[in-house]
């Protein structure tokens, strides 16, 4: 039987590739985006060459309805992967009280909501998987990254819940927290900050996005069956 997976912020350094992979693997894919249609057009076409379907859902998260858009173009379905995210620097008392509800929608609201609605179809399989792409800050905290960090943190707080809920009809619910890795969300920082970065890291170099897209994999496959309520940290032993 065909496998389905539904990836949020498919668009994204993360999401792009984790579908890649999944695609190689044999998942079909809902692609869900909001604005990089161009990105996501190349996705599709990535993806459908290893002959599988690919199904793009363009709905902005951080908005009201976003579940009813998503909910009306899944079908058949076997994981979730929330991929979606955004990142704030600065102040705690530096940042203003819109930008706060953006990122408790896209991060914290949209998933639980997201998930909320497609359980059911979740639970029709014997054995169906939840992946939240959490952070390295929703485990440590991090300095001028306060909200993010708490909305991270909520992710993870929220997948050991869920885990307990959803455990006995055969859904397993996971989360991901990567470091630093190198994609667009590092592009704020200037070159020197980033080898300043790199240096704290005991692998002494950023993840690439793929390296975050097989701990996803690992968590869908045979070979985690048992694994469930974790969070698998991806970070080159900054935080351990």
């Amino acid at each position: 039987m065909k496998k389905f997976a539904l990836i949020t912020g498919a668009s994204g350094g993360i999401g792009k590739a984790t579908a890649e992979m999944l695609a190689k693997e044999g998942w079909n894919l809902y692609l869900h985006y909001h604005q990089n249609e161009a990105a996501i057009k190349e996705l599709l076409s990535i993806c459908r060459h290893f002959g599988v379907e690919a199904i793009p859902i363009r709905a902005d998260l951080a908005t009201d309805g976003t579940v009813k858009t998503i909910a009306e173009n899944v079908f058949h379905l076997d994981a979730i992967i929330h991929a979606a995210g955004i990142s704030h620097y600065g102040l705690l008392s530096d940042i203003d009280e819109a930008a706060i509800d953006k990122l408790y929608r896209i991060h914290v609201k949209a998933p639980l909501l997201i998930i909320r609605q497609l359980l059911p179809k979740l639970r029709q399989n014997a054995v169906s998987h939840i992946v939240l792409v959490s952070s390295i800050w929703g485990q440590a905290g991090a300095a001028c990254e306060a909200v993010y960090s708490a909305m991270k943190g909520a992710q993870i707080a929220f997948v050991k819940a869920l885990a307990k809920e959803t455990a006995r009809s055969g859904v397993r619910v996971n989360a991901v927290a990567p470091g630093a890795v190198g994609t667009n969300m590092l592009s704020r920082f200037a070159p020197e900050e980033i080898s300043d970065l790199e240096a704290d890291i005991p692998l002494g170099r950023l993840a690439k996005p793929e390296e975050i897209a097989g701990a996803v994999s690992f968590l869908l496959s045979g070979k985690s069956i048992y694994i469930t309520g974790q969070t698998i940290g991806v970070n080159g032993g900054w935080y351990m």
